[in-house]
């Protein structure tokens, strides 16, 4: 790699999300800007920033034409790709509000969204997106155009003319936008102003509205970047929905903000593959993803003893080399190891993820301390962070040279923490939303009079970082007064392959119980080991299954305190979906409702 080269635009000089975009096409216009893949010609294409400027012009004149006023709301709902980033410059730039949408989100949620802010255009990818997302709008009047970005397939084009008859809204984005266009003067729009009303996929009741102005995201985009560099040179791979705060600050507006080259990956399926084509070298991920490449590779070493041997000597070796390196060790002689280790085992599973990896960056829920381990140990720096759609989102990050995986790092720069009452963690930050959407109430539930924002998660600061010790409200209190986090014990559980979901239950009771969804992939061979008929339902009810299932789950549970252990469970083989109201869209489980729906299952396991 060629020499390193910074050219940070700072918030002052972007001054609104729009101005970013309109500084960095200033500064470098003739560098690469995006890498995206084409499914007409199957191969991927580089646009520079002189490019990108060219493309958003279109949009913008196609969106003035729409006369929308000042502060209206267009919703997107893509997958992530230059469109995505041309749509939401365009809004931004004509001073309108966006309004991201999750593609995988059920339409009576999209529905709800989209008549809560009053969304006036509404952009999706193609023709079948629609007919799924058509009849929860039957009664929306405010939405007075749709656009649809794919043209129709070859089967479809004999219905298009009859569907833009049908609904006058409709349009198929190849006939909206001009061939060409100039780009409109720079609008310098106030930073303070509502850039994007983002709708919180809430565990619990209806999404909230939260509300961000630009100055949020492009302050915290900017903080992030004095916790962890990132140089021009350097190549994101983006494959979180952008409609999640993370990616959108974090994989969007930081890696514009540094004149980075950002991958749109092509879809979680093709991702091994987009790793190992793209070779990025940052990657903002969930810990899910971590979590399924540690499965895969301890299912792998199960069937080869000598490899596993060198596999946990690599891991451990590398682990304390780590921790010699972060000043939290003694050297030892077994480090001379190191280089060898790492090029006869470490190398070969990071090349996996492209082999070019400087660090990652883990966000979005916890990351179980065994699988940090793992990969840190491997030779491939994994950076937790912590933040909430409401803080845009970021709120502490470790850093390369001050990193514990046990944390969620250190504020970043301008933003201050502090333990409040039950040991819940309060911020101030430049990032703080507006507010929510419509919703003052809930608003002045979350941020007090002083303006601190309570985030409902309990914690701990330690050496200037923060440890996330528990959540306010997903807490089992069991009949003896033990507190249990049920979130970290599910995640725990979920790293034993086998098992695809969890729900630990007990709240009151006298100790705790599960419902755990089974790995339909190995249910099979599962089955057959106990001489059990797979297809049969029944099976899943018998005793010494339910034995051995015990046994995985207290092997995963083994690092909890011993009041924390699951003495009974319930088996599922039907996944609880983003489809069935069980999951919102970012993943997260939606415990009262998955709690109802298997009330009957749950009341059983406390049944003598």
């Amino acid at each position: 790699m060629s020499e390193r080269q910074e050219d940070l635009i700072g918030a002052e000089a972007a001054g609104t999300l729009d101005g970013l975009f309109l500084e960095r096409v200033h500064r470098t216009p003739e560098l690469i800007a995006y890498r995206n893949y084409s499914r007409h010609t199957g191969q991927w294409e580089d646009f520079r920033w002189r490019d990108m400027s060219e493309r958003v012009a279109r949009w913008q004149a196609a969106l003035a034409a729409e006369q929308l006023a000042a502060g209206e709301r267009a919703a997107i709902r893509l997958r992530n790709s230059i469109d995505w980033v041309c749509f939401d410059q365009a809004v931004l730039g004509a001073g309108l509000v966006s309004v991201p949408l999750y593609v995988e989100d059920r339409p009576d949620n999209i529905a709800y969204i989209l008549k809560d802010a009053g969304v006036k255009l509404l952009l999706v990818q193609n023709l079948a997106q629609w007919r799924k997302l058509a009849p929860s709008l039957r009664d929306n009047s405010a939405l007075k155009r749709i656009l649809i970005l794919d043209p129709p397939g070859a089967d479809e084009q004999e219905q298009q003319h009859d569907i833009e008859r049908d609904d006058k809204r409709l349009r198929f984005v190849a006939d909206w936008l001009p061939d060409t266009a100039t780009p409109p003067p720079r609008r310098h729009g106030d930073p303070h102003a509502l850039a994007s009303i983002v709708y919180t996929s809430g565990t619990t009741g209806r999404p909230k509205g939260v509300m961000l102005s630009h100055y949020n995201m492009l302050s915290v985009a900017h903080a992030a970047l004095a916790s962890v560099d990132c140089y021009q040179q350097e190549v994101f791979l983006s494959f979180l929905p952008l409609s999640h705060t993370l990616e959108r600050t974090g994989g969007y507006y930081l890696p514009m903000m540094a004149g980075a080259v950002i991958a749109h990956a092509r879809s979680v399926p093709q991702l091994a593959e987009d790793l190992t084509v793209i070779r990025p070298d940052i990657l903002i991920a969930v810990p899910r993803v971590f979590e399924r490449v540690h499965e895969r590779l301890n299912d792998q070493l199960k069937r080869r003893p000598a490899a596993r041997r060198l596999f946990d000597l690599a891991v451990r070796v590398g682990w304390r080399q780590f921790l010699y390196r972060q000043g939290a060790a003694s050297w030892t002689p077994d480090l001379l190891l190191w280089p060898l280790l790492k090029k006869a085992v470490g190398d070969k599973v990071t090349a996996r993820l492209g082999g070019r990896l400087r660090y990652a960056i883990s966000g979005g829920a916890a990351l179980p301390l065994p699988v940090a381990r793992t990969f840190i140990g491997l030779g491939l720096e994994i950076l937790q962070g912590y933040g909430l759609t409401e803080t845009s989102p970021v709120i502490s990050v470790n850093r390369p040279a001050h990193n514990d995986p046990a944390s969620v790092g250190e504020p970043c720069r301008g933003i201050e923490v502090r333990i409040a009452e039950q040991d819940e963690l309060v911020v101030k930050s430049p990032g703080i939303m507006i507010g929510y959407w419509n919703n003052h109430a809930a608003t002045t539930e979350m941020i007090d009079s002083e303006g601190w924002l309570h985030t409902g998660d309990q914690a701990r600061l330690s050496d200037g970082r923060i440890y996330i010790t528990g959540r306010l409200k997903d807490i089992l209190v069991l009949s003896n007064g033990e507190k249990i986090p049920p979130a970290e014990m599910e995640s725990a559980i979920c790293l034993d392959p086998l098992f695809e979901q969890a729900l630990v239950v007990g709240e009151g009771r006298a100790y705790l119980g599960a419902v755990i969804v089974l790995n339909s992939d190995r249910w099979f061979g599962f089955a057959r080991e106990f001489e059990l008929d797979p297809m049969d339902r029944a099976s899943l009810r018998d005793e010494r299954l339910r034995r051995r299932i015990l046994q995985h789950v207290q092997q995963q549970l083994k690092d909890f305190p011993g009041y924390a252990k699951i003495r009974r469970v319930s088996l599922q083989l039907d996944p609880w979906t983003v489809e069935a109201g069980l999951m919102t869209p970012t993943l997260k489980l939606r415990r009262a409702s998955v709690m109802r729906l298997l009330s009957d299952q749950i009341e059983a396991l406390y049944q003598s």
